[in-house]
């Protein structure tokens, strides 16, 4: 798999996956357009959605209906290390929900893809290459 990364304007990147664009940008006080969310705010995002496709197939394989669940996620920032240090899911399901379910919940969500690339980090390598221009005949 592969993912461009490209450029439209201003502030924005956008990347480019499996036939999907994926659209960033910064706000208006970072000199943005505010057309989109920031690269950060959609990696803190994969990882509230990502914990919910496994609520929701938890659910699915029980016969549990999924509505009137939510997962609120709350990136708590540490300001000492100027990062967030810390983040809290919160899975709220509506009244009735089976009792005996609630702590499978919490390890089904932890199951995670993404909380777990988090925990074990990939290597990164970054380099550059220059592009080369195909030559057109005539």
């Amino acid at each position: 798999m592969s993912i461009k990364i490209t450029f439209p304007g201003n502030k924005k990147v956008d990347a480019h996956i499996n036939g999907f664009t994926v659209h960033t940008d910064q706000r208006i006080a970072d000199g943005g357009d505010g057309t989109a969310p920031a690269p950060f705010e959609l990696f803190l995002a994969s990882i509230g959605t990502c914990a919910g496709i496994y609520v929701l197939g938890f659910c699915e394989s029980r016969g549990i209906s999924a509505e009137g669940i939510e997962i609120e996620q709350r990136p708590i920032y540490d300001p000492i290390q100027r990062r967030v240090g810390k983040i809290e899911l919160e899975i709220k399901v509506p009244e009735g929900f089976p009792e005996k379910y609630k702590d499978t919940l919490v390890n089904v969500a932890n199951l995670c893809a993404v909380k777990k690339a988090l925990e074990n980090p990939p290597t990164f390598d970054t380099y550059v290459t220059e592009k080369s221009v195909a030559t057109v005949l005539v």
